[in-house]
């Protein structure tokens, strides 16, 4: 009997960890999204990690945070950056807690998106390190947006 009650609040303390780091990083999503829909240029960079990547819809937008921020001060100090607001996520950890991985949809202007990244725990608190943005695209629609897309992409490709 004192084997299963051991158990059983073993299990109980794990969920609940699961529960609360689970929240405290989509916490950090949400602030990171609404520091960009509210132009908090500060917090919205704090809540990167110094290593942070940031990959944009754009096939040339692969940025370190330095670059990141140059991209963005002008669409902040502008008043307008933009608003992303997560409509479903899901969110996973490393075995002790410290790296976690998500994908999640975004209501966006650009209609839904899809965000996935990877956070790091620092000192206690959430980061994130790496975040890959991209659009969806319905499957019957693929064919005109690759016609749309190809003469740009093209001249990426034949650089490559």
């Amino acid at each position: 009997m004192k084997k299963l009650t051991y158990l059983f609040l073993f299990l109980t303390i794990s969920i609940y960890a699961q529960a609360t780091d689970s929240k405290s990083v989509g916490e950090t999503l949400d602030k990171w999204h609404k520091a960009a829909a509210d132009t908090d240029f500060k917090t919205y960079f704090d809540l990167m990690s110094e290593d942070a990547i940031f990959i944009g819809t754009d096939a040339t937008e692969n940025w370190n945070k330095k670059e990141f921020m140059a991209y963005a001060k002008p669409y902040f100090d502008a008043g307008s950056a933009w608003s992303f607001t997560a409509i479903e996520r899901h969110i996973f950890f490393n075995e002790d807690k410290t790296i976690a991985w998500f994908d999640e949809l975004l209501n966006t202007q650009m209609k839904i998106c899809r965000g996935s990244g990877v956070l790091i725990k620092e000192k206690g608190i959430w980061k994130i390190q790496h975040y890959v943005l991209s659009m969806t695209i319905p499957n019957e629609n693929v064919s005109e947006v690759i016609t749309i897309k190809a003469p740009i992409e093209d001249k990426i490709l034949q650089k490559k």
